[in-house]
């Protein structure tokens, strides 16, 4: 008789803390980048020239993060999670490497199209590990941490950025990548331990190109629509047909494709399409505020653009405090429903308090706005993911994690396209006779932006209603992580 040890599968939960915090740092590196590489801009811009070009350095990052979301979700789901994770990691520093080293600005749009391609694999893995590794009931434990990247990556951006362009040269905005990316990689590489899938699968092309096209199409209008084309304007209209077309084609490819890419069967969950609808409030709500409570902060309120990530703190303290509040509660009752209509109600009620701003509001009148914003973020918007995946099979959480990160893609691209053309036309249907005239204009636009973001808000408020509190689930239905030399090894006796 001999003896042999065999490692156990079970991991405590604070080896599943130190494997999630590789995957949010993961998070932070996509999130970090397009703020620090907006600060940077003006310093590319005076180098390489291109000024006409510029909207395509941002405008190809969002394009193929937003196609690529749900086709690195469904490989998720069709094979392991880590090698798909791993390789968007490593599509985002090979971006990254070669974005830093662009001779050119149309050679840095294409290497800013696979830095996008890459953090949209790294954006929806991370949602569907966190599912993999993480039971329903335990997640909220695990919120926080989602928010507190959230905010760094908001808050931080902005202040590194600035730090680069004034001390060093613009292409450590992208070389800073590469430390971040692979302490990341190592990081996943050694402490994720998740089975491999080993079956014949089938890949919807069909479905995946008419997705393609139809998110192409649609982030296409929102960033040329009443910008670079009027929104009647044959360019943009033809964009909106040519969105139709494949948004038909699709539905009608899914429905006989082996594998679809974004299987519908997961729509019939009411919780999913409620969860998804939130999703893109939530990406209204959040990119239109960091984008124009900023500028208006500077432009009429007078504060400084030098520290401008931290003038987003009155959002984003209330949605670090309020997600873990949430998430400690959710995961001790089971609860989810009242915090989802809360995050509805706060939303409305913050975006409804900037629709009166003008050029004599003051910071704590903002201030307490933006704190009732962040707030609804912290009640609703984490929740919205984790509430998705509970609403379907472990075999589609890749795809419910998908949906909502690309619902939220697009209700942060559609809003800013949407709240650009509001505010442009406040500006430009005012002749300012002298610089409290300027103001004023700027203070009405800010408020029609917030007054369309309101009526979304509103109409998000009322679709939480209808979330079913479905118990969450108490198990992980997958293993594991690996947890090296603090698990416990059992004595197994063989002969």
């Amino acid at each position: 008789m001999s003896a042999t040890k065999i490692e156990t599968q079970t991991a405590p939960q604070r080896s599943i803390r130190l494997v999630v915090a590789g995957v949010m740092l993961a998070m932070l590196l996509a999130m970090l980048d397009n703020a620090i590489v907006g600060t940077a801009m003006p310093t590319i811009v005076g180098e390489l020239g291109g000024l006409s070009q510029v909207a395509w350095v941002v405008t190809a990052y969002a394009l193929l993060s937003a196609i690529s979301t749900p086709v690195w979700a469904k490989l998720g789901d069709l094979f392991s999670r880590k090698p798909v994770f791993l390789t968007a990691i490593g599509v985002f520093i090979v971006g990254s490497v070669l974005a830093g080293a662009a001779w050119s600005m149309p050679a840095l749009i294409g290497f800013r199209a696979l830095q996008g391609l890459g953090a949209g694999g790294i954006a929806v893995s991370a949602f569907a590990l966190i599912g993999a590794l993480v039971p329903p009931r335990e997640r909220g434990k695990y919120q926080g941490m989602t928010a507190t990247t959230m905010a760094i990556g908001t808050i931080g951006g902005p202040l590194l950025g600035g730090v680069i362009t004034d001390g060093l040269d613009w292409r450590w905005a992208f070389y800073i990548n590469i430390p971040l990316g692979l302490l990341a990689f190592a990081w996943s590489f050694w402490m994720l331990d998740l089975p491999v899938a080993r079956k014949k699968v089938t890949i919807d092309y069909a479905g995946i190109v008419a997705l393609a096209t139809a998110i192409a199409a649609l982030v296409l209008v929102a960033t040329w629509g009443g910008v670079e084309y009027s929104w009647l304007s044959v360019p943009i209209l033809g964009l909106i047909a040519l969105a139709v077309a494949a948004v038909s084609a699709f539905l009608a490819i899914e429905r006989k494709a082996v594998d679809p890419v974004i299987p519908l069967e997961i729509f019939r969950s009411r919780n999913l399409v409620v969860s998804a609808l939130t999703a893109l409030v939530g990406g209204v709500v959040m990119f239109g505020a960091i984008l124009y409570l900023p500028l208006f902060q500077q432009t009429v309120q007078g504060a400084s653009a030098a520290n401008s990530g931290l003038l987003l703190l009155p959002m984003m303290i209330p949605l670090l405090i309020v997600s873990q509040i949430v998430g400690k509660r959710m995961s001790a009752t089971g609860k989810y429903k009242i915090y989802f209509i809360l995050g509805g109600g706060f939303l409305t009620a913050g975006t409804a308090l900037l629709t009166i701003v003008d050029a004599g509001t003051g910071r704590l009148a903002t201030g307490f706005a933006m704190a009732l914003i962040g707030a609804g973020l912290g009640f609703a918007m984490q929740l919205s993911t984790a509430i998705a995946q509970n609403s379907v099979d472990m075999k589609h959480i890749g795809a419910a994690s998908g949906a909502t990160t690309l619902f939220r893609t697009l209700g942060g691209s559609l809003g800013v396209a949407a709240f650009g053309s509001l505010f442009t036309r406040a500006l430009h249907g005012h002749v300012p006779a002298d610089g409290y005239g300027y103001l004023e204009a700027f203070a009405a636009g800010t408020g029609y932006v917030f007054l369309a973001a309101t009526i979304i808000c509103a109409l998000g408020f009322i679709v939480s209603w209808f979330v079913e509190e479905v118990p969450l689930r108490g198990k992980a239905p997958e293993p594991a992580v690996r947890v090296g030399t603090t698990a416990e090894a059992q004595p197994e006796t063989v002969s």
